[in-house]
């Protein structure tokens, strides 16, 4: 811990730690010192000079050292000629800061005239009227007027875009480079840039697309005045018109904390809209960061093609229908199917909707399935993290092992707190197939053939690491294995991260259990060892889950099945099949899926009339998550509640409601008048949930750094426009009890995900693959902008990240593509073994050279059925 000092600002005497900066102590103490360029999660740049302060140190005698003491036994202070910056300046024992000197006031001034000198002084029709700290701080320190000519400032085209998402005003820009600084050092996605210089300077993107960036949208937030605008905000609102709600995005696993903006307005009808989706603070989860995906894709729940009333199948045909209607003949069938009922849900459903589904299909004895491509969350429910885990606090002895997931596209606010920590001084282990960004901060990095996963963390085992000239498995060397397994015993705490990059339901399966296996030897270790109490040691299996809610989804009980699994099931003995929240059929081939003449009773449960509503009997019109409250479960098993931004569209309801009411017309009690009230439910019945309420969901505690707060009376000053939290920070579920250790005999990779030789021996050509000529090795992997019903109807994101309007793409080696003469770019055919539906979409051949040999990337969600690896067949 550093060493404590003590000092003095405006009077005032406060003790803080050694390195802490004057502005930050000041912050600290209820003292409010201006800035533009600093900002409490970036270097210090002392760009602005605006926190200009006088500082006085006690003088110390040069022979002795001791300070200089006065007639009273105090030390004697002396003040510098100059003012110094706030914001670079650290700390020291008996320091005076003066903030309010008529020095320091005709600094500010000085500052302030100096930047509006090219200050295009537009405040009635600027985006941050209303939230802009040059604004406010204008008033407060600047002058009455201005001495220099409108005509004189440099006058610049106005809006330019630096790429489709942010919108840059030259003449609004103050310089301070918190844009460029926050990409560089927090993101580590430098693709912006500050040009030229004098009046010329300007910020510039280096990137194609433009401001090619998963995290964008933060700059418009810490920018501390309108240069830096949202495409889909920017003259859209005031910012006093603007009523807020506090939310959670449901986009992936990392539970993101959200502020959703929202006004009644005339261009709509009268109507209550969202206008923005700004981050709400929780220093645990997300921190005061969200990425664009979650920003921007809520724009999918006004949709026009949002279902608004019950449909039901008439000679064919799927027709409106009144609730009592389609209701009444949905239980009827579902109390007929009796034990032959299967419900499917999508992990994106809320904690309380999942519960009441489960509690119908017991009801009427029958089973409950979460729809996933990845499986082993009822390991995560043993020996997931628990209260007191937090990325933001972890450094030196925490070891992350990273494997078969690209957080960055799978969970990006993950992927910036593991970078954080290993900036702190954490060891990262990176083990995936092909390379990710995460691999430049790694200290050790494992690259293992598709299919040898689960060997390949068996092999980091105390005590499984073989002579260092012998292989440890299929594609670890092992040096490395000997190496990466010396950092995990060593470990005061260790987080394992597992994924689906490149596997499916069996895969994930596989690999969860042999990350289980991993703990369990560490733990042994650490008991024969005598280290497990001195200190504590601790270990966290967590998944980086496709949904928001899938770790709800295991801990409330659900299980999966592979599709084919389920497809047996539905052929077999399935009479009624409920879809929540699911779009199988819009994954999975006709031929290999239940929905065809002659199956089940089909009921779907959704927003869209997807692919599987399509061919549903009944379709039932659910709310979105913006028009409902409600709690979602973490990947780091943190309940957290969200809020209702909107109201509900006509016609539609939630989802808890809609199964209580079926339930109901069946005879059984199921709660559907309020989410409280199911919550309540499941804290009583539900052992990790017992200690949970909305109540304390609700609960909060102070953060730094302070945003809005009586500790930063303007906070946008300090921190930029943001959102303190006062709904509730979340709470982590109780663990169940550990299971027992898992055997490496039960852990053996499913055999068809495994090539039958490594692509590097293909005799240096692609030729075959299993026997397939023009074969190679297809393997599923997820992507950040994917063109689910979630994401897609949000044109804003359409053509991001590789995308491109109407034309999936898969991703191949170079040299790959050379020997079967495919050009970047050009539009191939696909076809998949063991899919009876040949008739694959066109795609995109994308050409990367971090694509394996005898391998090709295929996203999900990108209307290619593939959610298991496979040999396919190409066809340029």
């Amino acid at each position: 811990m550093s060493k404590l000092i003590d000092l003095t600002i405006d009077g005032k005497s406060l003790t803080v730690p050694g390195g802490t900066l004057i502005v930050d102590a000041a912050k600290q103490a209820g003292i409010d010192i201006p800035v533009f360029c600093y900002h409490p999660k970036l270097k210090p740049a002392g760009m602005c000079r605006m926190c200009l302060v006088e500082v006085g140190r006690p003088a110390l005698d040069r022979a002795t050292g001791q300070p200089l003491l006065q007639a009273d036994g105090k030390p004697q202070v002396q003040f510098g000629l100059k003012l110094e910056t706030a914001c670079t300046t650290p700390v020291s024992q008996g320091m005076i800061v003066l903030t309010t000197t008529n020095k320091v006031k005709a600094a500010r001034k000085d500052i302030l005239e100096f930047l509006l000198t090219s200050h295009p002084l537009d405040c009635p029709v600027c985006d941050k009227g209303g939230e802009c700290p040059l604004q406010n701080l204008t008033l407060l320190h600047g002058p009455g007027e201005s001495r220099f000519l409108f005509d004189e400032k440099k006058h610049l085209a106005k809006h330019l875009p630096l790429g489709e998402l942010i919108y840059l005003d030259r003449e609004r820009c103050i310089q301070c480079g918190r844009c460029v600084r926050f990409q560089s050092e927090v993101v580590d996605d430098p693709v912006i840039s500050l040009s030229n210089r004098g009046r010329s300077f300007e910020i510039v993107s280096y990137s194609d697309p433009g401001f090619d960036s998963y995290f964008s949208g933060n700059t418009t937030d810490i920018c501390p005045v309108g240069a830096l605008t949202t495409a889909d905000f920017r003259f859209g609102a005031r910012p006093w018109e603007l009523n807020a709600a506090a939310s959670l995005c449901p986009h992936c696993p990392v539970g993101c904390n959200l502020t959703i903006n929202v006004r009644r307005e005339v261009t709509s009808g009268g109507q209550v809209v969202i206008k923005r989706v700004m981050p709400r603070q929780n220093e645990a989860v997300n921190e005061i960061w969200i990425c664009d995906k979650g920003r921007f894709a809520y724009h999918y729940t006004e949709a026009k093609e949002r279902l608004t009333t019950p449909l039901i199948r008439k000679n064919g045909e799927l027709t409106p229908a009144s609730w009592d209607e389609a209701l009444e003949l949905v239980a009827g069938r579902f109390q007929s199917a009796g034990e032959n009922l299967l419900v499917l849900a999508g992990g994106r459903l809320p904690n309380e909707d999942l519960f009441n589904l489960r509690r119908l299909a017991e009801g009427a004895h029958g089973a409950a399935v979460l729809y996933t491509h990845m499986a082993g969350g009822e390991l995560t429910t043993q020996l997931g993290a628990t209260a007191g885990m937090d990325f933001g606090q972890m450094g030196k002895g925490t070891v992350l092992l990273v494997v078969a997931s690209n957080l960055h596209e799978e969970a990006p606010l993950w992927y910036l707190r593991v970078k954080q920590a290993v900036e702190r001084g954490a060891t990262l282990i990176v083990a995936n197939a092909r390379p990710t960004r995460l691999d430049r901060y790694a200290t050790h990095t494992i690259r293992y053939i598709y299919g040898e996963q689960a060997n390949t963390i068996l092999a980091l085992a105390p005590g499984r690491q073989p002579a260092s000239t012998a292989p440890a498995a299929a594609a670890i060397s092992a040096a490395t294995a000997i190496s990466a397994a010396a950092a995990l015993t060593s470990a005061a705490q260790t987080v394992i991260l597992f994924g689906s990059d490149g596997l499916g339901l069996a895969g994930s399966q596989a690999l969860a259990r042999a990350c289980a296996d991993l703990i369990h030897n560490l733990n042994r270790n650490s008991e024969a060892s005598g280290k497990v109490d001195s200190p504590k040691i601790t270990y966290s299996l967590i998944g980086v889950w496709p949904h928001a809610n899938d770790q709800g989804a295991w801990e409330l009980g659900f299980h999966t099945k592979s599709m084919k699994e389920t497809t047996k099931d539905a052929k077999e003995a399935v009479k009624a099949l409920y879809v929540v929240a699911a779009d199988p059929f819009g994954d999975e081939p006709e031929e290999e899926h239940p929905l065809t003449a002659g199956g089940p009773f089909i009921v779907v449960q959704d927003l869209f009339l997807s692919p599987t509503a399509q061919r549903a009997d009944v379709v039932l019109p659910a709310q979105a998550f913006t028009e409902r409250e409600g709690t979602f479960t973490s990947g780091e098993r943190r309940v957290q509640r969200f809020y209702p931004a909107v109201p509900a569209r006509p016609g539609c309801r939630p989802d808890y409601a809609i199964t209580a009411e079926i339930g109901k017309r069946m005879g059984l009690s199921l709660e559907g008048r309020a989410p409280a009230a199911v919550f309540a439910q499941i804290s009583a019945e539900v052992p990790a949930f017992n200690h949970l309420s909305y109540r304390k969901l609700a609960e909060t505690a102070p953060q730094w750094p302070a945003i809005g707060t009586s500790l930063s009376r303007i906070g946008m000053y300090f921190s930029g426009t943001g959102y303190e939290n006062k709904q509730g920070l979340g709470v982590h579920l109780s663990l169940l009890p550990d299971p027992a250790p898992l055997s490496a005999a039960s852990l053996h990779p499913s055999p068809h995900i495994r090539p039958n030789q490594p692509p590097s021996t293909f005799n240096g050509k692609m030729g075959e693959y299993g026997g397939i000529e023009r074969g190679a090795l297809a393997v599923p992997v997820t992507c950040l902008y994917d063109r689910g019903q979630t994401v897609w109807p949000t044109k804003l994101l359409r053509t991001r990240g590789g995308n491109r309007p109407g034309k999936p793409w898969v991703a191949m080696n170079p040299e790959d593509a050379n020997r079967l003469d495919i050009h970047p770019g050009q539009s191939i055919k696909l076809e998949f073994s063991g899919s009876a539906n040949a008739a694959q979409p066109a795609v995109m051949a994308n050409l990367d050279e971090n694509v394996p040999a005898g391998v090709i990337l295929v996203p999900r969600s990108f209307g290619l059925f593939i959610n298991e690896p496979c040999v396919a067949r190409i066809y340029g």
